[in-house]
C-alpha cells in the first residue's frame, strides 16, 4: 500500500469513528495509535509520544485554562448582566436599539472572555427574554444572539487564534491583533442590518417604552459605570500585553486576577460561584488539551507519511489549482466539516496538512500565516451557525426561550451567514483589512 493510500485510509477511517458518534480526541488518537502500531511496531509509539510532550513543554498552555476561567467567573458573577441593563437604558430610544444594544454587549463579552459559549449563554438567557417581552420578533433577534456570539472567536482575547498560534507556531499577539478589524467590521455590519431592517419594517423591533427610560440624568450616568469594570479589565489584560509590558501567560493570568477582584468588588464573590467556575473550567480546559494530545500524535503520524506533500501534488499538480484556488478550496472543506464538528477539531484535523502548504503557497502577503489563522476563524464562524449540526444552534435550541423553537432559530441564521461571508470576501481581497494592525504594532 503506497503512502498516500495509507494517509486517506487513515483520514477515512477517522471519519467513520466521528460519523459513528465517539468523542472527538478519542476517535483521533485511536486512529493515530493503531496505524502507528501497525506501521513501525511498538517502537513506533515514540513518534505521537514525543510530538505530544512538545505540547507540555509549550509555556504559553498555561493561558488556555486562565482564560476560560476568567470567562466563566464573569459571567457568574452577574456582571454581564449589569452591562445589559446599560445598554437597554442607552440604546433604548433607538428603533433596533436593545438588538444593537445585544450586539455592543456581545463585541465587550467577547473581549473579556475569547470564546462564544459565554456571549450565547448570556444572550440566550438575559437579552433574548427581554427583546422578547417588549415585542422583538423572534427571528431577527435570535440572528442577533447567534451571529454577535460569535465574535467571541475572532475578537481579542480569542481562545481559537490562541489554539491555532499553539498549532502554527505563530505569534498571538499578531493574531489577536489580527482579529481586531475584521471583528470590528463584522459587528458594525450586523448593527447596521439591525437598523435598515428595523426601519424598513418597524413592528419588528419596537423601540423601549417612555416609563423603562424616563430615569434622572444621574441614573443614567451612574449605570455607565458597569461598563467601568469590563474596559480596566480588557485595558489590563490585552493592552498592556500588546502594548509589551507583560507576556501572554501574564496576560491571562491578570485576565483571571481581575475578574476575581471584580467579582470580590461587587460583593459577588462566593464559594458556588467559585465552585461553579473551577468546575466549569475544568471540563473545558481538559477537552481542549485532549483533543490538542490527539490531534498532535495524528499530525506527526500524517507527516511522516508524507500526507503534506500528497496534499500539494493533488492541490496544485493533479488538480492544477492556483494558490488562490487552493485558499478557496481549504475555506470550502473547513465550511463542510463545521456542519459536523465544532471549530477546535476542525483546527486539530486539518491543521497539520493545511499550515504547511499555506506556508509554501505564494500569495504575495506579509504573515501569511497570521491571515490565513484570521480567515480559518471567520470561517469557523459561519461553521457554527450552519446547519445541520452547527455548534450554536443547539446551544441556542437548549437555552433559548420556549417561545423560539428550531424553524425560527435555522431561519434565523442566513442574513448573518451573508454578513459574514461578505466580511471573509474582503479580507481575502484586502488583507491588510487583517494585516494593517499588526504592521503598525510591528513598526512601533
Amino acid at each position: 500500500m503506497t503512502h498516500e493510500m495509507i494517509a486517506l485510509l487513515m483520514f477515512a477511517s477517522m471519519m467513520v469513528l466521528l460519523l459513528t458518534g465517539q468523542r472527538v480526541f478519542a476517535a483521533i488518537g485511536f486512529v493515530a495509535s493503531g496505524m502507528v502500531l501497525m506501521l513501525y511496531g511498538t517502537g513506533g509509539v515514540e513518534i505521537p509520544f514525543s510530538s505530544a510532550f512538545k505540547l507540555f513543554n509549550w509555556f504559553p498552555m498555561l493561558t488556555l485554562p486562565l482564560f476560560i476561567y476568567m470567562g466563566y467567573i464573569l459571567s457568574e458573577a452577574g456582571i454581564a448582566e449589569d452591562l445589559y441593563k446599560m445598554l437597554h437604558v442607552w440604546f433604548g430610544r433607538v428603533r433596533g436599539g436593545l438588538a444593537v444594544g445585544t450586539i455592543v454587549l456581545m463585541v465587550i463579552i467577547s473581549a473579556m472572555n475569547g470564546m462564544s459559549v459565554a456571549g450565547m449563554a448570556i444572550g440566550a438567557t438575559i437579552a433574548l427574554p427581554e427583546m422578547l417581552r417588549r415585542g422583538y420578533d423572534k427571528v431577527l433577534i435570535s440572528g442577533v444572539v447567534q451571529g454577535g456570539s460569535s465574535l467571541g472567536i475572532l475578537v481579542p482575547p480569542s481562545v481559537v487564534l490562541v489554539l491555532y498560534g499553539m498549532i502554527a507556531r505563530q505569534p498571538v499577539s499578531q493574531l489577536w491583533l489580527a482579529g481586531v478589524v475584521p471583528g470590528l467590521l463584522m459587528a458594525a455590519m450586523f448593527i447596521v442590518y439591525i437598523l435598515v431592517r428595523a426601519r424598513l419594517n418597524p413592528s419588528l423591533a419596537p423601540t423601549v417604552s417612555e416609563d423603562d427610560l424616563n430615569l434622572p440624568l444621574s441614573e443614567k450616568l451612574a449605570l455607565l459605570r458597569a461598563g467601568i469594570i469590563p474596559f480596566l479589565i480588557f485595558f489590563a489584560m490585552t493592552g498592556l500585553f500588546v502594548m509589551g509590558y507583560i507576556s501572554l501567560v501574564e496576560s491571562s493570568a491578570v485576565g483571571a486576577t481581575s475578574a476575581t477582584l471584580a467579582a470580590l468588588f461587587k460583593r459577588r464573590l462566593s464559594f458556588r460561584i467559585l465552585h461553579e467556575t473551577a468546575r466549569k473550567t475544568l471540563a473545558i480546559s481538559c477537552m481542549f488539551l485532549w483533543l490538542i494530545l490527539a490531534a498532535l500524535a495524528f499530525g506527526s503520524v500524517f507527516d511522516g507519511l508524507g500526507a503534506v506533500r500528497a496534499i500539494e501534488n493533488l492541490f496544485i499538480n493533479n488538480w492544477e489549482l492556483t494558490p488562490w484556488q487552493t485558499i478557496i478550496m481549504m475555506q470550502v472543506s473547513f465550511i463542510v466539516m463545521g456542519m459536523f464538528l465544532d471549530d477546535t477539531a476542525m483546527l486539530v484535523i486539518v491543521a497539520p496538512l493545511y499550515i504547511p502548504l499555506v506556508r509554501m503557497l505564494d500569495l504575495g502577503i506579509d504573515n501569511q500565516l497570521i491571515w490565513f489563522g484570521v480567515l480559518y476563524t471567520m470561517t469557523c464562524q459561519i461553521a457554527y451557525i450552519t446547519p445541520p449540526f452547527g455548534y450554536n444552534l443547539f446551544l441556542m435550541r437548549s437555552m433559548a426561550p420556549k417561545e423560539i423553537g428550531l424553524t425560527d432559530i435555522y431561519r434565523s441564521i442566513w442574513p448573518f451567514v451573508i454578513m459574514m461571508a461578505l466580511t471573509i470576501l474582503l479580507v481575502m481581497l484586502f488583507p491588510g483589512i487583517a494585516l494593517w494592525l499588526p504592521q503598525m504594532a510591528n513598526a512601533r
